[in-house]
């Protein structure tokens, strides 16, 4: 079956609940969804687990898209909130554990390098918040416009330059890297 542009396959789940046409958008999108969250989370079978919530709440929410901006960008940002929600779970869930003279047998990942496997795209997004890995993740890693961005993590467009601009100023600097163009 030939499928249509992702707008359309919106509108054929939500008209009439057509599992097929969502199966078609996870299809299309789970690769950049995961590899999305592997980015947050530095962990492979956590950011699978987080892209099939994910896609879960997407199938819940789908009737909140608006068309008016990309349906990746609506469903990373669906992926953002679900990743920082599992790491707010994670965070209480150790805070619990202390509470109980438990060793904190869950660790806040704070992205330090820890080995030379580790890639270099890798140890320059540990030097990142959460929100600017994500934003840079989004433009660069996904292709999303600086427009696309704004409407997926509800900001104005000159929020995420400057968060994409502050984001590669800390990289430039934990690294040592020349600016090219500047000096």
């Amino acid at each position: 079956m030939a499928w249509g542009e992702d707008h359309e396959l919106v509108a054929r789940v939500v008209s009439a609940q057509d599992t097929n046409a969502f199966g078609e958008l996870i299809r299309r999108h789970q690769s950049h969804v995961r590899n999305f969250l592997r980015k947050l989370t530095g962990d492979y079978t956590t950011a699978d687990d987080l892209a099939q919530d994910c896609f879960i709440h997407a199938w819940d929410k789908l009737q909140t898209f608006s068309g008016r901006g990309s349906f990746i960008g609506w469903l990373l940002k669906i992926a953002y909130t679900t990743f920082l929600q599992s790491k707010r779970k994670s965070k209480r869930y150790g805070e619990i554990l202390d509470q109980v003279g438990h060793a904190n047998e869950v660790e806040d990942r704070n992205y330090a390098v820890q080995s030379d496997e580790v890639g270099d795209l890798d140890r320059f997004l540990a030097v990142l918040t959460d929100e600017e890995r994500a934003i840079m993740l989004m433009s660069y890693a996904c292709g999303l416009s600086h427009r696309e961005i704004g409407e997926s993590m509800a900001m104005p467009v000159g929020t995420v330059k400057s968060v994409i601009f502050r984001g590669k100023e800390k990289i430039r600097t934990n690294f040592d890297i020349k600016d090219h163009q500047h000096g």
